[in-house]
This record gives C-alpha cells, sequence and structure tokens, in this order.
C-alpha cells in the first residue's frame, strides 16, 4: 500500500470515529485546527495499531493540516529517521499545545539526541521550541532524573527566567520542568528553594506565583 494509500485510510477511519461535539468543543477552548474530527485519544491510539512504524508516512500525516494526523504522526514516526533537522522543522509547525504535549510525549522524549537537543531549544526567543523543550526536559526528568550539575545550573537559570518573562503556556511548560526537578531528590528541592527565597515578600506577581509553587512542590 502507498503513502497516499494509507492517508486514505487513515483519514476514512477517522471519519467514522469523528465527533462533531468534541470539535466544537476543542474550537472553543482555543483549540484551532484547520480540520478537525474531534477523534479522542483511544482512538486515535486503536489507529495507530493498525499501522506499522514508517517514516515517509509520519511525514506525510505531519504535512496534514489535520489535528488527527499530526498525532498520528508521532506515533508512527521511527526514532532512528527522525533526525535533529525534522525535529527543528516539526517544531517551527507546531500548531497548538496540545500537539505540542502529545509530541514530546510520544515521540521526542525518546530521541537519543533529546537532551542536548531541549537545551537548544529552550534557549530559543521563539514560543513553540521553548514549550517543547521544556516538556521534553520534563519527561526526561521524570524517567532518568539524573542530570549533571552544569546541566541542572543551566536548566534553573534558564527556566526561572522563562517564569518571570515568558507568556503563559511557555511559562507553565517552564514550571512544570522545574517541579520535576525538585521532585528528583532532596537536594534538588532545597536548590531551588535557596535560588526563590528572596521572592518570598516579592510585591511582583511573577515572583511570587513561581515562589508559592516552589513552596507547595516542597510541602508536597
Amino acid at each position: 500500500m502507498s503513502v497516499q494509500e494509507q492517508i486514505k485510510a487513515v483519514k476514512t477511519q477517522l471519519r467514522v470515529f469523528m465527533n462533531g461535539a468534541v470539535s466544537h468543543s476543542m474550537r472553543e477552548k482555543g483549540l484551532h485546527y484547520k480540520l478537525n474530527f474531534g477523534v479522542d485519544l483511544p482512538r486515535i491510539k486503536e489507529i495507530a495499531v493498525g499501522f506499522e512504524k514508517n517514516h515517509d508516512l509520519a511525514q506525510a500525516l505531519w504535512k496534514e493540516d489535520i489535528r488527527e494526523c499530526k498525532i498520528l504522526a508521532a506515533m508512527l514516526q521511527p526514532i532512528d529517521t527522525f533526525y535533529p533537522e525534522i525535529a527543528d522543522i516539526w517544531i517551527e509547525n507546531m500548531p497548538t499545545m496540545e500537539i505540542a504535549e502529545l509530541t514530546c510525549m510520544n515521540l521526542f522524549q525518546y530521541l537519543p539526541y533529546a537532551p542536548a537537543k531541549s537545551f537548544q531549544w529552550i534557549a530559543s526567543d521563539e514560543e513553540y521550541p521553548q514549550i517543547c523543550g521544556y516538556l521534553t526536559i520534563a519527561r526526561l526528568l521524570s524517567k532518568k532524573g539524573d542530570m549533571t550539575e552544569r546541566a541542572s545550573g543551566e536548566l534553573l537559570d534558564q527556566a526561572i527566567t522563562t517564569v518571570l518573562s515568558g507568556n503563559y503556556a511557555v511559562r507553565n511548560s517552564a514550571m512544570l520542568a522545574i517541579r520535576k526537578y525538585m521532585q528528583h531528590s532532596e537536594q534538588n528541592a532545597f536548590k531551588v528553594c535557596r535560588m526563590v527565597e528572596d521572592m518570598k515578600d516579592s510585591e511582583k506577581e511573577v515572583e511570587q506565583l513561581l515562589y508559592n509553587m516552589v513552596r507547595q512542590e516542597l510541602e508536597d
């Protein structure tokens, strides 16, 4: 079966499971896609099981401006042919926070170059590279947790700066990475506490937000 025939088969299955109410709800919540079938994630995973991982298929699915196709692309993309430059292209065309989260979960966290690439992404001035960088780091921390002293220092400096200056979505992804770092060990937790302790009585709302998040994480 050719790539185009496989894509046609994918779209046929998506139409079978399409849910207009879910699609409408997503639009109301600000999730705008050129085409959104409103298919839930368990169904999308069922569809993915019916196809072998294939680079050409995954790349073609990603180019489709369809929510479910982009989710499937990350599920069906082989790791060994997903080169760093392709990852950058995907991030440049990242349409929504939902796709960013699912792509990090289903693909980015498994890339052999994910640790180095994620640090490159968080240093970007663009929104989605930063988001994907922090989300990937958070997943790597959940799996392994360990990080060199130099890397942890770079992460915390960058993440705290992002929390204090970034927009809502970028800030939340950076805060998630900080929380995952703190959860690894008491040493990590207290390291973060020392970095934000001067914000305790700050009159700046965002500094209070960061301080309270760190305090809550420490108490939990």
